[in-house]
């Protein structure tokens, strides 16, 4: 069973990867840098119908127009600066990985951080809070002393 599931798992990585590559294969580049720039930007942007997969290891067909889009975009000249810009306008921030830090965003960056500050100070207050010195009745106060007295007779 867990030989079978390895297996299919490996199956279906090696399809994607043969995927990809049969994909850059295929497009004609003017020369390495900006068959280089595709590369780059395949794998730097996310696919926002399977969420956290890159668009080159994709193989949705919203993927395959966004690397359609990115391929047309660089043979037009495009820098790679204006290829994510207008991925960003047309798809939204998350389907950059490198998110910029805007308003929206500001929760993912600080959010951890501000966290771990809540926590800290949690775990600082409960230790520094000071117990209460119980108070014992004059009677708790007699029995606590016959206690004392009777261990040190045994």
């Amino acid at each position: 069973m867990i030989r079978t599931s390895l297996l299919a798992l490996m199956t279906a990585f090696l399809m994607v990867s043969f995927v990809s590559a049969e994909d850059e294969n295929t497009r004609q580049f003017e020369n390495e840098q900006q068959h280089e720039t595709y590369r780059q930007l395949i794998k730097e942007l996310r696919c926002p119908k399977c969420q956290n997969q890159n668009i080159a290891d994709s193989n949705a067909p919203l993927a395959e127009d966004m690397r359609d889009r990115t391929y047309q975009m660089l043979k037009e000249g495009k820098s790679r600066e204006e290829i994510i810009n207008f991925m960003i306008a047309r798809y939204g921030d998350f389907v950059h990985y490198q998110p910029p830090f805007t308003k929206v965003t500001s929760i993912l960056w600080w959010g951890p951080l501000l966290i771990l500050v809540i926590g800290v100070g949690t775990a600082i207050a409960l230790t520094r809070k000071k117990k209460a010195a119980v108070e014992l009745t004059q009677e708790e106060r007699e029995r606590l002393e016959q206690l004392r007295k009777s261990r040190g007779d045994e």
